[in-house]
């Protein structure tokens, strides 16, 4: 393209582009500006005039090609202007940083497989962004942006950091951004990001922080976030973020925390081909990892968490956070924040979908134990128990009640005590009251009606009392009584202590 074909404005870029100067188009007083604001939207920038209007096969050209002056820095650096054409640099090696800030594009640019040092299309229009496998040396800002369709990232490589902040991305379809198998070498920044649709990260790896706070997610009934296997080097921020739509961070691995304070999950969402294989579901956690779990202040999930085999250091939720229905099987933890009675803890437990899962009474019992508090371990492993016998057969389910109301299933030694000494106040005074004969009264010992009691009651002990004298009547029927009750609270008492012991 030669010069004497270009547009006025077209001239102007071409002759700013190899100094690296600015042409602000929306202000002729203030070219080198900062200031964003613009009393003309970009997204009705398809009526601004050729005054403002850039063809895309320039940019290109300029970008591509050997426009430079010595000792100058080339970039292309525009603002306010429209874009008419498509802009594609696919496969492209692009040396200068582009910058095209509040512009509007009337079709989709293509840097599909580009290699650019550094693209800022800040509060700019654009109807969607297709820039899978690019390699960008520096960052990649979409601050402020209007992308009404999908931002297509698959396979990228950022080396610096990746700004969505405050951007309005999707709407047009099922996706709003794909980010799946790409690399960002430093943050995610995307507080007051507003997506439509799903945002696709399966495979990607953060090395900094990924920074979702006061973002909007909707794509209500799917999913919101899909980020399997995504790799976070520092944490995952979503303070006050609202997610209308399924969180899916199956076997994520987020070094620090995921910090979901004051966040919202509405409506929760429903793996494609599965709508009616299961319920919707606001937080798939399987198989994820992190340093901390922080649901502090988030408003009560109204739909599924599910959070089989995930390890965290340490999970801060009140206990009015968590949903009708969970999956917990395998969940490792350390510690639970904040420190609250085994009752309070243990009603989360009983909503698990899968019904009775050992596993989790098991791990709520050791973080009690962590923190020196073994009366509540001890009442989180007798609700175990209470909980697996509702599953047995009838017989049982007997011997369970047994040792239930006995001895706690060993977690309440004090019931035995309690039921020997009623036993034995009741057997004392009744035989101290009426006094059995002697089988044998030259030879038989004095008669005292507690001893006699206690050698009905404990089978492994003999003072010689109950050999040496018959009670006769109802009163025999009482000894028959008390010889059961003394068999069967030894055996309970057994079978609970040996397994407190192997407990500990």
């Amino acid at each position: 393209m030669k010069f004497a074909d270009l547009t006025p404005v077209e001239r102007r870029v071409w002759r700013a582009f190899p100094r690296g100067e600015e042409v602000d188009l929306r202000r002729d007083d203030a070219p080198g500006s900062d200031d964003l604001a613009d009393p003309h939207d970009p997204v009705a920038g398809g009526s601004w005039g050729p005054e403002r209007t850039v063809r895309a096969e320039v940019l290109r050209q300029l970008l591509l090609g050997e426009v430079t002056e010595p000792a100058e820095v080339a970039a292309l650096r525009l603002v306010g202007a429209r874009i008419s054409g498509e802009l594609d640099l696919q496969y492209g090696t692009v040396p200068h940083p582009i910058r095209l800030m509040g512009c509007h594009f009337d079709r989709t640019p293509n840097l599909y497989g580009a290699r650019t040092r550094q693209v800022n299309l800040s509060a700019s229009y654009l109807p969607g962004l297709s820039a899978a496998t690019i390699r960008v040396e520096g960052v990649l800002r979409l601050t402020d942006a209007r992308i009404p369709g999908t931002v297509r990232l698959g396979g990228a490589r950022i080396s610096g950091a990746f700004f969505l902040d405050r951007a309005h991305i999707g709407g047009d379809g099922e996706r709003a951004m794909e980010l799946n198998q790409a690399i960002v070498g430093d943050d995610v920044w995307a507080p007051g990001l507003v997506a439509h649709g799903e945002l696709r990260m399966d495979g990607a790896r953060v090395e900094g922080a990924f920074n979702l706070d006061e973002a909007h997610l909707s794509n209500p009934g799917r999913i919101a976030l899909f980020g399997p296997g995504l790799t976070i080097g520092a944490g995952l921020r979503g303070k006050a973020m609202h997610a209308d739509g399924m969180v899916h961070l199956m076997g994520a691995r987020v070094t620090a925390a995921v910090f979901l304070l004051d966040a919202r999950f509405t409506g929760g969402g429903r793996a494609p081909g599965r709508e009616r294989a299961e319920p919707a579901v606001a937080l798939q956690l399987s198989h994820c990892q992190a340093r901390e779990l922080l649901l502090r202040g988030a408003e009560p999930i109204t739909s599924g968490v599910y959070l089989r085999h995930a390890q965290f250091g340490v999970i801060s939720a009140a206990p009015e956070v968590w949903p009708p229905h969970v999956e917990l099987d395998g969940l490792t933890y350390s510690a639970l924040e904040p420190r609250l009675p085994a009752e309070r803890r243990l009603e989360l437990l009983r909503r698990d979908r899968h019904g009775f899962v050992p596993h989790a009474y098991e791990q709520l019992a050791a973080s009690y134990r962590r923190i020196g508090d073994d009366a509540a371990a001890r009442t989180v492993l007798l609700a175990k128990q209470r909980r697996r016998r509702a599953g047995l057969a009838w017989y049982a389910r007997l011997w369970g009640l047994a040792q239930d109301a006995t001895v706690g299933y060993g977690y309440r030694p004090v019931r035995a005590v309690a039921w020997l000494v009623a036993l034995l106040v009741a057997g004392s005074v009744t035989y101290g009251l009426r006094e059995p004969r002697a089988i044998e009264p030259a030879t038989a010992p004095v008669f005292n009606p507690v001893v006699y009691t206690v050698d009905l009651l404990l089978p492994i002990i003999d003072f010689h009392q109950e050999n040496a004298f018959n009670p006769v009547g109802w009163s025999q029927w009482l000894s028959y009584a008390l010889i059961a009750a003394g068999w069967l609270l030894a055996t309970t008492i057994a079978t609970g202590l040996t397994r407190a012991v192997n407990r500990q």
